[in-house]
């Protein structure tokens, strides 16, 4: 769990009035005491009004809540498109991470009607999207996150089968089609897998260190040397 969210659990958790334990909380959490402590005296020093100290517990005085995130309608609708497309076309876990992050803007936001207004005007339907792909995203992009080797047989075009030990660097969505943007052992260079072709997906844990020449800045730049043109920018820069 990252920090921001473990905070945020921790505010949500003492903001019910009762008193809470350094051990309890750390179960909650799942950290130790010690970062709990750590993080309650964060919380102190900017503000938040938790009382209490380690061996006895720890309560919040009535009244706090945290303060209303301002979004625009724009970005309200941003947030529920690409929370429908995210389900639509992502993984189980990441299907799962955008329904959460969206029920968390809902609790905080001045007007929680917004969000259901902009999910009820948008929509982006599961369509030819197997299951078994969404298995392999969620899997590829934690050995990516992690730095680990996949193991995997490939069917080609024409298909053949080829096993292939590869460096996993990134996933790239084309519309409806998702490819794995990876460094090939077998071949000694980049290659682009599209995962509906993957027949069988091995992760390993054998990890992989960063290398400046079998990056993914390194393959963008390989591709656009070779085809004579540079690739779209990111549309989030």
């Amino acid at each position: 769990m990252r920090r921001a969210d473990r905070l945020f659990r921790l505010v949500q958790t003492l903001r019910g009035g009762k008193l809470w334990t350094a051990a309890r909380l750390s179960e909650i959490a799942e950290v130790s005491e010690r970062t709990i402590y750590r993080d309650i005296a964060d919380l102190q020093a900017s503000g938040v009004p938790v009382e209490g100290a380690a061996g006895v517990g720890y309560v919040m005085r009535s009244g706090f809540d945290l303060p209303p995130l301002m979004f625009t309608e724009a970005e309200v609708t941003a947030l529920a498109l690409g929370a429908r497309m995210v389900s639509a076309w992502g993984g189980h876990d990441m299907a799962g991470g955008a329904r959460d992050a969206l029920s968390k803007i809902e609790a905080v936001v001045p007007r929680a009607q917004d969000v259901q207004d902009a999910l009820s005007r948008l929509s982006a339907p599961m369509d030819g999207m197997a299951a078994s792909d969404r298995e392999r995203l969620d899997v590829l992009d934690r050995q990516i996150r992690d730095r680990c080797l996949v193991r995997m047989v490939y069917v080609t075009p024409d298909g053949n089968h080829t096993n292939r030990r590869v460096q996993p660097l990134g996933l790239w969505f084309w519309g409806r089609v998702w490819t794995l943007v990876a460094w090939c052992e077998l071949r000694s260079d980049f290659r682009m897998f599209r995962i509906d072709r993957i027949g069988v997906l091995e992760p390993l844990d054998d990890g992989f260190d960063p290398h400046p020449d079998r990056s993914l800045s390194a393959c963008i730049a390989q591709i656009e040397a070779r085809e004579g043109c540079v690739l779209p920018s990111d549309p989030l820069a």
